[in-house]
């Protein structure tokens, strides 16, 4: 089994709704700049509890944990919008809301992933990463 993924953002999308569903509070995944990144705008959003990359061999591991014991997952739904295959990229005035403002989108700017939020005020557009709520 290979370590590699040919979209290593979905995975780590898909493994964090997946441990929701299954009411895991904690997952372990090979670890990038960019999804340590991610994981950490998640934090900030309060939809992750905490996130810290250990060190290991022959790659660094990622653990998030997504909520803790006895406390039910702030994350409802998770989606990546733009794909290997087909990227999404916005202007600052056609950055989408999700769920009419309660929920959150992370683009990748040219001053690094940023909120939707963020990205309007600083006027940045960039490629579409992912929504949640």
């Amino acid at each position: 089994m290979s370590l590699q993924s040919t979209d290593p953002i979905a995975d780590l999308l898909t493994r964090i709704r997946n441990a929701v569903m299954v009411g895991k509070n904690e997952i372990r995944v090979p670890s990038s700049k960019l999804k340590v990144t991610i994981a950490q705008q998640l934090k900030k959003a309060k939809y992750l509890s905490e996130v810290k990359v250990e060190s290991t061999k022959p790659r660094d591991t990622l653990v998030i944990v997504i909520n803790q014991p006895g406390e039910n997952a702030k994350i409802t739904e998770i989606t990546r919008l733009s794909k290997p295959g087909r990227r999404v990229y916005v202007s600052a005035d056609n950055i989408p809301k999700v769920k009419s403002g309660r929920g959150m989108i992370l683009i990748s700017t040219s001053k690094g992933v940023i909120p939707g939020h963020t990205a309007i005020k600083e006027r940045l557009g960039g490629e579409l990463l992912l929504s949640i709520y």
